[in-house]
């Protein structure tokens, strides 16, 4: 008898339907064909002892199972409930009138058990799409999916409830989704900036960088603050929005980072890898390519501290993903992308030693060593960073003062209405969302400047030596600076304060 059950691959983010093919004939033997690796093969194992120990019994026939279509290596264990399903349908132990409406995937313990998968929301939304009347997956896996309307959703615990469902002998109540779970709330963030002493300038070059989600760069001596900077800066960052949560938590599914029984993401991504970390960890690959940390503060930051002991090579893999907001994995037989609309945040000492080059002290780095030590990292990733910041030690005063400092819920509700603001002006514009993300093209069009802003702009750029992608830069944050004072043009002083957040630049024409 044939039966046909049905799961998903995951390529980049996106599902695959897999048709698995169940044949029961004469003869004793087990057949697994159409592409499996080790684990899926293994598969005959965890279902032979799943059947013993549930009372379900493997029949003693031969069993060929082709999964389809056979071009698509099949990888993991996820398959195993699909494989289980298919084999008690085809030997008639289960009505298989209803089992071609459903998806049905989950990884067998030795006692019938199901384990979570990996990318099982990618799974959920491929089925809907294909017009799959349910999903049938292991419990864990059951509140990250249940987001997608229109898919009955089914948790299970055991292979034998599979079974009682089909034969018609228990009715399975669908997962519902309840959205008060998962909204985030403001003054849920553990760190607040009101706890930073000082650096005014500091906050409100990190305020602008959430407003318009721009790539920041924080240059100072160590315990000036950077890191504990950077790490306030999710707490004034907009919430995610349904879109943007299905998106994150269908990236963090694919790699297994979406805990047991969790739904959406409703906090954006932080990601902080070590300076040690390789090329592939931080764009992603492999020879089963997985995502790497860029794609996995996708909506969110990718915090880089010390940002030269980073491998040249390393941080070169970035320039393309921080101008297309992709990354694009090719291999000789398929190529998957990651999406990458991350914020990069980075910190770096302005040289060697920690301190700033000061030709009157004798202790301080010798100009040449700063300039080796700075040029650790390209100019064109480099210019690709919106906002350079000089975050200078805190004087005594400032530290021993007891006065609190602007909360980070009253910081955010200013991002949130500059960002409102921004959403509405790019309403026409598909996958537009805030001023970071704005092209060249766009740009002439949104960040218009009077004749006083050009000349402004234009001896800035000859003084500086300014390359065409930071004047693009300053544009940008230009207009993000008028849009936080809810201006329409851009002015004169929003140039200037753009122009001044390139220290760097300063730094290096001087």
């Amino acid at each position: 008898m044939l039966i046909k059950t049905y799961g998903f691959a995951v390529y980049g983010i996106e599902a695959i339907q897999i048709t698995i093919e169940t044949n029961v004939g004469k003869g004793i033997n087990f057949f697994l064909v159409g592409l499996p690796d080790s684990a899926v093969k293994e598969s005959h194992q965890r279902i032979k002892a799943a059947f013993t120990n549930t009372l379900l019994k493997f029949p003693r026939k031969e069993v060929t199972i082709n999964m389809a279509p056979a071009d698509i290596r099949k990888e993991g264990s996820a398959y195993d409930l699909s494989i289980a399903v298919g084999i008690l349908a085809a030997s008639e132990q289960i009505d298989s009138e209803n089992i071609a409406n459903y998806v049905i995937m989950g990884e067998l313990s030795l006692d019938g058990g199901l384990r979570p998968i990996k990318g099982a929301l990618s799974m959920a939304i491929k089925a809907k799409e294909l017009g799959f009347k349910g999903f049938i997956l292991p419990e864990q896996n059951a509140q990250e999916v249940s987001i997608v309307e229109g898919l009955e959703i089914y948790g299970i615990k055991k292979i034998t409830e599979v079974v009682d469902f089909f034969n018609g002998e228990i009715e399975l109540t669908p997962v519902q989704f309840i959205p008060e779970e998962h909204e985030e709330v403001y003054g849920e963030f553990a760190i607040d900036f009101s706890d930073v002493k000082g650096q005014e300038n500091v906050k409100r070059a990190l305020e602008i960088a959430a407003c318009g989600g721009h790539n920041i760069l924080l240059i100072g001596p160590p315990g000036s603050g950077k890191t504990m900077l950077a790490k306030r800066l999710p707490s004034i960052l907009p919430p995610l929005t349904t879109a943007e949560a299905m998106e994150t938590t269908k990236i963090h599914s694919v790699a297994g980072l979406v805990g047991a029984n969790k739904g959406l993401l409703t906090k954006r991504p932080f990601r902080s890898p070590h300076h040690t970390v390789s090329d592939v960890a931080l764009v992603g690959g492999g020879s089963n390519p997985k995502p790497g940390e860029i794609s996995l503060a996708h909506n969110g930051i990718l915090f880089l501290d010390e940002l030269p002991e980073y491998k040249r090579q390393v941080l070169e893999v970035m320039r393309q993903p921080l101008e297309d907001r992709v990354v694009s994995i090719s291999r000789a037989k398929m190529s998957v992308d990651y999406p990458a609309g991350f914020m990069l945040v980075a910190s770096m000492n302005p040289s060697p030693s920690g301190n700033f080059y000061d030709p009157n002290d004798p202790n301080s780095d010798p100009e040449y060593i700063v300039k080796r030590y700075m040029n650790k990292i390209s100019g064109p990733l480099m210019d690709r960073i919106d906002l350079h910041i000089e975050v200078p030690a805190v004087p005594f005063e400032k530290l021993s003062t007891k006065e609190k400092g602007e909360s980070s819920e009253i910081i955010r509700k200013r991002v949130v209405q500059t960002r409102k603001m921004q959403e509405e002006r790019f309403t026409a514009i598909p996958n537009l969302h805030y001023n970071a993300q704005l092209e060249p093209k766009l740009i002439e069009k949104f960040c218009a400047i009077d004749d006083v802003g050009q000349e402004l702009l234009k001896k800035a750029m000859e003084k500086m030596g300014l390359s065409a992608r930071s004047y693009a830069r300053i544009l940008k944050v230009a207009r993000t600076i008028a849009d936080m004072e809810a201006s329409i043009p851009i002015l004169p002083q929003h140039l200037a304060e753009a122009i001044q957040f390139r220290s760097l630049d300063r730094g290096m024409a001087g």
